[in-house]
């Protein structure tokens, strides 16, 4: 028949039926046959949605933050949110208003004044560092928001994808970033490098006291030699002089002895002394002295003859 239609809703699609100004039928999953003139319907999807932002807000230091995210979201109560939204379809099916596709902007515009007020508390700094903060303080305050229970709609989970300043606000904190890794990366060379100059001052320090260590033990072996050597020149000094003083004291005693022998005869002629040792003399010394005492005597003696029997004695003397 011409005005006969049949509805087939899927399960996550809550279908309410209007007729006569009444609701006649409603549920999830519905199939039925309706008269189509004096009838109405609404499908209202009961399946989760997801709903992704993009917005842009201002920090406390007056710099723009761009926020991108995500809302899941389910409609929770769906004869409220078809009372206050339009889920009519029309004979073909589609909705005849905007509404069922403006529920995710209602809950983007109450996210952006939430992150808003997030935003307008914070530096750029963090503001950049905030988004897991920023998540955990957005999805209870939109569970808690009237206007969207007031809907019949229900915030599952939200997620903040990033935070991101401007692209010259961006490049100005990389730069300020690099500088900072490279001053910490000269640090870490210039410790690097002192760390490695003190460890080279202390080894030459080693070497140092090492040289200084054995030159002083040469030194002290050099003066244990040289009081050695010192003290064998001084034992060598003192028997020197004990043996010159045992020669001067023999010396004097020999003189001593002569002098007490020669002080008897120091005042007798040596002509008489040779006559007293005489009698033990050798003959011809005897001879030679007489000899001596005629030449002595030769103005006195006129005229001397040797004969030749003496001179062959004398000889015959000596031979033996």
């Amino acid at each position: 028949m011409m005005g006969i239609r049949y509805e087939k809703a899927a399960p996550t699609t809550y279908v309410l039926h209007y007729s006569g100004g009444r609701l006649r039928r409603e549920g999830p999953g519905l199939a039925f046959f309706y008269w189509g003139p004096a009838s109405t319907l609404a499908r209202v999807p009961l399946a989760t949605q997801d709903a992704p932002f993009a917005f842009e807000e201002k920090t406390a230091d007056f710099q723009s933050v761009a926020i991108q995210g995500q809302l899941t979201f389910r409609v929770a109560d769906p004869r409220r949110a078809a009372a206050l939204l339009d889920f009519t379809v029309g004979p073909a099916g589609d909705y005849v208003s905007e509404d069922p596709l403006r529920m995710p902007e209602r809950l983007v515009r109450a996210a952006q004044v939430l992150a808003r007020t997030f935003t307008e508390r914070r530096t750029l700094r963090e503001a950049l560092a905030g988004a897991d903060a920023l998540a955990a303080e957005l999805l209870p305050a939109l569970r808690r928001d009237a206007s969207i229970s007031m809907i019949g709609l229900e915030i599952l989970a939200l997620t903040v994808q990033s935070v991101k300043p401007t692209p010259e606000m961006a490049r100005a904190l990389e730069a300020e970033a690099r500088e900072a890794l490279q001053r910490e990366s000269d640090g870490a060379i210039y410790e690097r490098r002192n760390a490695a100059v003190e460890q080279e001052r202390k080894i030459k320090e080693n070497e140092l006291n090492t040289e200084i260590a054995v030159e002083e033990k040469k030194r002290q072996v050099r003066e244990t030699q040289m009081g050695a050597e010192i003290s064998v020149e001084e034992r060598r000094r003192e028997l020197v002089e004990r043996r010159v003083d045992n020669d001067r004291k023999d010396a004097d005693s020999r003189a001593y002895a002569l002098e007490a022998v020669l002080r008897p005869v120091r005042g007798v002629d040596w002509k008489t002394l040779m006559a007293v040792a005489a009698g033990g003399a050798d003959p011809r010394l005897m001879i030679a002295l007489a000899f001596r005492e005629l030449a002595e005597n030769a103005q006195k003696i006129g005229e001397l003859n040797v004969t030749p029997d003496l001179l062959k004695s004398l000889l015959a003397g000596e031979r033996k």
